[in-house]
Formats: C-alpha cells, structure tokens, sequence
C-alpha cells in the first residue's frame, strides 16, 4: 500500500514574504487613510494643509508609498521572531533608509518620521504571530526599550528640545510605554462610537480626539507651546463629552478647534501617529 498524497508544505520563507506583503499593505493603507480623513482639526486632510504650509494630501501619498517595501523589510525580517538586540538593530538600520527614501519622496520634507517609528516597530512585532492589539503593543514596547546601538548620533531635534523643556515622553516614551494611548483610549473609542452607530469617519475622528485629549504632543507643544496643547485637550475632552463628532454640538466644536489650532499654527501631529 502506498501512502497517502499530501500537499508539500508551504516553505517558512513563502509563508513571511506573504505575511509580510500583508502587513506593508496594511500599514500603507492606514497611512493614506489616515491623510484622507476629514475634517481633521489643523491637519493635513481633503480640505487642504491644515496649519502645515508645507504639505499637502498629494505629498503625503508620495511620501507613505515610498515606504512599503520598508516596511515589508521589516515584517519580513521579524517573521517568527522575538524581541531582541540583533532583530532591533536591524530594523533600526531599515527605519534610516526609510527616512531617507521619505526626504527623497518629498524634497527634503518630513512627513512621516514619527509613522516609520511608531509603524515599524508595530508592524514588526505583527509579524512576530501577534494578533491581539494589546500583545502587539507589548512586544513594539520590547523592542523599542532595546538600545539601537549603530544609530548616528544625531543633534538635537524639535522633538528633543520639546521633550527636555516641557517633560514629556515623546514618540519614543510613548512605545517604550506600550502604545497607552493607542490600546487605552484610541481604539476602546473606536469601537464605542462604532457601536452606537456613528459613520466610520465619525467613529475615526472621536478615536483621534481620545487620543488627544490625554496626550502630550509634541507637535503641538512644538508650534504653539502650552497653549495649544490646553486648547487641543480642553476642546476634545469637550466634543466627546457632547456625544462625539456624531453629534450636532460635537461637529460644531471641531470645527472651533480647527479654526483655533490654524490661527495657533499649531497641529495634533503626534496624536495622529498614534
């Protein structure tokens, strides 16, 4: 008697190219999402630059295209993995090539540094078989905790000198911490204002609001100083506790914020990210 025909199993390193084209066209897609969501306050959207002169819908699609086959470097590299020195540095020297392939996109423009951080290392710990949002942002926090020990050093940055005045944690403290105002605020409203029957662009605009309302960003510390970060909170703990963008209240005091961070020339940047 012969034995049974079996189908050949799939070879591991099919098995992580296609978990990691998967994962890149995921990531590209909330990215160009993300910039097409509107009406955003005093971000890049639909409508126009928001408080940002040098941007644009256009340059923002450019500049997140140009990273896929970065990120499905890093998916594809981390496929079975487990948080680890040799894994964090080999992402690090990846996430250097993908700013550099971003300025060239974009003319010397920063559009996507924070995402290439916050995203890659997400994306890396995706890849690892995580699937709970919570575990994936466990093991992000992994690796972010670990030292990059080939990163140039770099001079100071705006982020820096924010984070040294202001004492605040930054996109970096933000990973190292596991992504707290992803899996705590950002997507448990999310899901709440999709069960109460709000559109998606509702649902996506009340979870940006969640996460700004407890934030520290950067951006906006960055261009406006406490003033605007006490306006962005004040106004997003305000619209959701109106009912959220859903509600008629709630979508006129976005639009207040919005006119507000414009003239502060001021934007939620690192609420974004996140």
């Amino acid at each position: 008697m012969y034995p049974p025909i079996t189908a050949d199993p799939i070879p591991q390193k099919t098995k992580a190219q296609g978990r990691a084209t998967h994962l890149a066209t995921l990531a590209i897609r909330a990215l160009i999402e993300e910039t097409e969501l509107t009406p955003k306050p005093a971000l890049v959207d639909k409508r126009g630059p928001g408080a940002h002169a040098d941007l644009s819908l256009t340059l923002m699609k450019r500049s997140a295209r140009s990273l896929r086959p970065h990120f499905e470097m890093m998916a594809r590299i981390s496929f079975h993995q487990t948080p680890n020195q040799t894994l964090r540095e080999r992402l690090g020297a990846i996430g250097r090539s993908a700013e550099r392939s971003m300025l060239s996109a974009t003319d010397g423009v920063n559009t996507h540094r924070g995402a290439i951080w916050a995203l890659g290392l997400l994306i890396s710990a995706a890849a690892m078989e995580a699937s709970r949002p919570d575990v994936v942002a466990d093991r992000a926090g992994q690796l972010a905790c670990l030292p990059d020990r080939n990163a140039p050093q770099q001079q100071q940055s705006n982020g820096s000198r924010v984070i040294e005045r202001y004492q605040v944690s930054g996109a970096r403290g933000e990973a190292q911490a596991r992504f707290p105002h992803v899996t705590a605020a950002g997507l448990p409203m999310l899901y709440r204002s999709r069960q109460h029957g709000a559109s998606e662009t509702k649902a996506r605009l009340d979870s940006l609001l969640a996460i700004m309302m407890s934030l520290h960003d950067t951006c906006l510390l960055h261009r406006g100083g406490l003033v605007a970060l006490n306006r962005a909170q004040t106004a997003a703990a305000a619209i959701l506790a109106s009912g959220g963008t859903a509600t008629v209240q709630g979508w006129e005091l976005l639009q207040g914020l919005d006119r507000d961070l414009v003239a502060l020339h001021a934007s939620p940047g690192g609420s974004e990210i996140c």
